[in-house]
C-alpha cells in the first residue's frame, strides 16, 4: 500500500452520499467506503492530529514521491523493487 499523510486539521473530505465510515480498533481508527470497502484513511489514537491517506484514493497528478519501502524482501515477482531505503528491522 502506498500512503501519504496530512495534518488532520488540513484534511478536507467531501462525502455527499455519506459513505465514509470510521472503524475504531485498538490504537487506531480506519476509514473506508461503505459501498465498495476501499481503505481511505487511518490515524493512530496516540497522534490524532495526523491522518494517513491511502495514495490510491488521490487523483493524479498527486505530486507524491516514494521515500521508503517496507517489507520489500517479501514482495512477489510482480512488484518491482525500486531504489528507496528499506525500513530497518529489529
Amino acid at each position: 500500500m502506498a500512503a501519504a499523510g496530512s495534518a488532520t486539521a488540513d484534511l478536507v473530505v467531501e462525502d455527499p452520499a455519506g459513505l465514509l465510515t470510521w472503524y475504531p480498533v485498538d490504537g487506531a481508527a480506519y476509514a473506508f467506503c461503505r459501498r465498495c470497502g476501499s481503505s481511505l484513511f487511518w490515524r493512530g489514537t496516540a497522534s490524532p492530529e495526523s491522518t494517513s491517506i491511502c495514495a490510491g484514493t488521490l487523483d493524479p497528478p498527486t505530486g507524491l514521491v516514494t521515500t521508503e519501502a517496507w517489507w520489500t524482501s517479501e514482495a512477489s515477482d510482480y512488484h518491482p523493487r525500486i531504489a528507496v531505503p528499506e525500513r530497518a528491522t529489529e
